[in-house]
């Protein structure tokens, strides 16, 4: 006879205890342990595998297993192809993670209809509205097509079912937290129906060669709802970034086994749906100050693309014992960090000052390059001296004051000379071994002594 069985599984690890506690002894998080019902005495499910059905798995010699070059389904949205390495594979899972209201849906069902607009089949399953409101926003976007299928539904054996009766080529579920499984009698959203969809969805994916979209909500951290090991079965993690009363949206891809991770695409939001932006260094820069002190420019690095980004600085005398240090879109600790390399190193008195840093246009930078350029914008706002308003920076920054080398300066470089800017500062150990572009001048420093002095004095 089955019998019910409860536990306790945590949200974020997946660490499993027969009693709920505050603090998970897996991870150390608190609050995260959910209480998990589960039926024993039934007949356990068919476990997971990647082999078609009715076969059997064998161990091949590592020498002897052919390798072929993934084939890759173009969508009409570059920066899409982009952030997925190139396209989408058939038979990968990808997860796309965001804030409420920022744009989910909307850029997935813009997605399906490029891809049935190229005689693909396209299963759209939506488990958070009907099918009349998935119909008015696909009006809004102006969305019609014939191989486009709409179903709403939440079960995960019809879902099975309508995938075995329309044979899809592309797959999206809107969203994974609503999709459950009958043999499983946890509610909807929890650590034990998220992974057990998830399994046999990527079951369905490799043996039938489909490729299948998941949206996945978020917590109030940002991290996606749910067990982590969600992220760690699917093959691509996407998450789309970006203010809800802005019109900017970024898509970051944070996993992914067919391309780099890191990779960065950037969209703009209207009312007939999302647009991609082909130059994001001139929507970054479009507003900036020139000749403000405390505003530098950046050539940064997101992936493989190079983009520049304005960094701000305002450095005022503080009324407090202890002086203030906020950041946004760059790590705090690495600003405090710098700070005290421009006392040790250079003689400025900031111990009596407030600093407030943000990287302008809601890009987050957590590369080593930016070191040089958030150092000049603290320098320039305390002495109150601006940058030449045409010059780049790009460089890290160590204790002694040195300045190190980057990864793919000349790229960082071309992208500064193509809009327009006159003088690039960079590693003097980076000068040397490729040619710089006509139009701009290259200057090398090998301390941060020596870059304020050729940007704030020379």
């Amino acid at each position: 006879m089955a019998k019910k069985k409860s536990k306790f599984m945590c949200n974020s690890c997946g660490y499993e205890s027969a009693k709920w506690m505050g603090k998970c002894p897996g991870c150390g998080e608190w609050n995260t342990m959910v209480e998990d019902v589960t039926i024993t005495g039934k007949q356990p499910r068919k476990s997971f595998t990647h082999t078609p059905e009715g076969s059997q798995a064998k161990a091949t010699p590592l020498v002897k297993v052919e390798t072929l070059e993934e084939t890759r389904v173009m969508t009409k949205m570059r920066e899409l192809n982009r952030v997925l390495g190139g396209g989408v594979v058939p038979g990968s899972m990808v997860l796309i993670g965001g804030d409420p209201g920022i744009g989910k849906s909307t850029l997935l069902l813009q997605v399906s209809s490029q891809l049935a607009e190229t005689k693909n089949k396209v299963l759209y399953i939506s488990g958070e509205e009907s099918v009349k409101q998935t119909k008015l926003r696909a009006d809004r976007l102006s969305v019609t097509s014939e191989e486009l299928l709409i179903y709403a539904e939440t079960n995960l054996e019809s879902i099975h079912h309508a995938i075995e009766q329309v044979s899809p080529d592309f797959v999206i579920i809107d969203s994974i937290q609503t999709v459950y499984h009958p043999e499983v009698t946890s509610a909807p959203g929890s650590v034990t129906q998220v992974r057990e969809c998830t399994a046999e969805l990527m079951r369905i994916a490799k043996t039938k060669n489909i490729a299948i979209f998941l949206v996945g909500h978020v917590t109030k951290e940002g991290s996606i709802a749910g067990p982590r090991i969600l992220e760690h079965m699917v093959d691509t993690v996407l998450y789309f970034e970006g203010e809800r009363h802005h019109t900017y949206r970024i898509l970051r891809a944070v996993k992914n086994r067919f391309g780099s991770t890191n990779e960065m695409g950037i969209f703009e939001m209207r009312e007939e749906g999302l647009r991609e932006v082909e130059n994001p260094s001139e929507i970054f820069l479009e507003e900036r100050s020139q000749g403000a002190a405390g505003s530098t420019v950046v050539a940064s690095m997101e992936g493989t693309r190079p983009i520049l980004v304005e960094i701000q600085a305002l450095v005022t005398p503080t009324s407090f014992n202890n002086p203030r240090r906020m950041a946004t879109g760059i790590d705090q600790n690495r600003v405090s960090l710098l700070m005290a390399v421009l006392e040790k190193r250079v003689g400025l008195m900031l111990q009596t000052q407030d600093a407030y840093l943000k990287v302008a246009g809601g890009v987050k930078l957590d590369e080593p390059a930016v070191d040089l350029a958030v150092l000049v914008s603290i320098a320039s706002s305390y002495r109150d001296q601006p940058p030449k308003p045409f010059d780049c920076m790009v460089g890290e920054v160590g204790l002694t004051g040195e300045v190190r080398r980057v990864s793919r300066i000349e790229q960082r470089v071309q992208e500064a000379a193509k809009l327009g800017f006159k003088r690039v500062i960079i590693p003097e150990n980076n000068i040397g071994g490729w040619t710089f572009p006509d139009g701009i001048e290259v200057i090398g420093v090998s301390n941060v002594a020596e870059a304020l002095k050729k940007t704030l004095e020379g």
